[in-house]
C-alpha cells in the first residue's frame, strides 16, 4: 500500500464519530490534504466545537448531528449530501463501541457474556455500519475514485486469535472482536461487487490509540491512530481494495 492521492481538492469525506479520538485526527489529516471533511457527532454542541476547532486551523469542515444506530439518521445524512454536495468521495466508517470490560479487564467473559450486550455492539459496529455503507453508496459511485475505510481491529483477526504465539491472543473480547470479523467479511464482499468500479474497500486497524476504547495504556496517540484510515481514504488507483491494513502491513483475517 503505498501510491496515494497527494492533494483532496474538491473531494468530500464523511466520517463517523468524527468529533473526538481517531475520528477526529482522521478530519483533520484529509482537511490538511484540502478535502471539505464533514464530521459526525451524537450530540450537537460537541461536532460544532469540533469542526470550529478544524475550521480554525484552516480545514473545510462541518458537523452533522448524527446517531450510527439511528435509521432516521442514515436517511438525514444521505440527503444533507445529496443537497449540499451531490456526491460523497471518501466514507470513513469510524464510529464504533466496546461495551464489555473496562480497563481491558477481564478479558474473557465467552461463558456469561449477555446476549444484550452481543446485539448493541454487533448493532452500533455492524448492522448500522452496513447500513448507513448501503445508505451513502449511490452518492459514493458518483464520485471519480470513491474510497470506503471501515474501521476494524486486529481483535477481529481470527487467525490470529487461533494462534498462541501472536500478541492479541489473550484478548478475547466476544462481542467486540466478533463484530470486527464481521466488518471485515462485508469490506470483503463489498470490494468484491464493486471490483469492477473505481470505488475501493478496505479495513482499517488503527493500531493500539489511547482513546475511550483503547484505554490510557495504549502504544499510540490519536494522530498516530489516525494513519491508516488516511492512507485508505488516499489510495490512488492502482491501490488495493478488500484487504486489511494496519499502516503499510497487511493484516491477515
Amino acid at each position: 500500500m503505498v501510491n496515494h492521492a497527494n492533494t483532496l481538492e474538491d473531494k468530500v469525506a464523511f466520517i463517523t464519530g468524527g468529533n473526538r479520538g481517531i475520528g477526529l485526527e482522521t478530519a483533520r489529516e484529509l482537511g490538511k490534504l484540502g478535502a471539505t471533511v464533514v464530521i459526525t457527532s451524537r450530540d450537537a454542541e460537541n461536532g460544532e466545537a469540533a469542526a470550529a476547532t478544524l475550521r480554525s486551523e484552516g480545514i473545510k469542515a462541518e458537523s452533522f448531528q448524527f446517531d450510527v444506530t439511528n435509521a432516521n439518521d442514515h436517511q438525514a445524512a444521505y440527503d444533507f449530501l445529496t443537497q449540499r454536495y451531490g456526491k460523497l468521495d471518501i466514507l470513513i466508517n469510524n464510529a464504533g463501541v466496546q461495551l464489555e470490560v473496562e480497563h481491558l479487564s477481564p478479558m474473557n467473559n465467552t461463558s456469561t457474556l449477555s446476549t444484550e450486550v452481543l446485539r448493541e455492539t454487533f448493532d452500533a459496529n455492524f448492522f448500522s455500519l452496513v447500513a448507513l455503507t448501503q445508505q451513502l453508496l449511490p452518492l459514493i459511485r458518483k464520485s471519480t475514485a470513491g474510497r470506503i475505510v471501515n474501521l476494524s481491529s486486529v481483535l477481529g483477526s481470527l487467525t490470529l486469535h487461533a494462534n498462541p504465539e501472536a500478541r492479541i491472543y489473550g484478548l478475547k473480547l466476544l462481542a467486540y472482536n466478533a463484530s470486527k470479523t464481521a466488518v471485515n467479511a462485508f469490506t470483503i464482499h463489498l470490494a468484491h461487487e464493486l471490483r469492477d468500479t473505481s470505488i475501493k474497500v478496505n479495513s482499517a486497524h488503527p493500531g493500539w490509540v489511547r482513546t475511550e476504547i483503547g484505554g490510557k495504556h495504549a502504544d499510540l496517540d490519536t494522530s498516530e491512530g489516525s494513519k491508516t484510515s488516511v492512507k485508505l481514504a488516499t489510495l490512488s488507483a492502482d491501490g488495493p481494495s478488500g484487504k486489511f491494513f494496519f499502516e503499510d502491513n497487511e493484516l491477515p483475517w
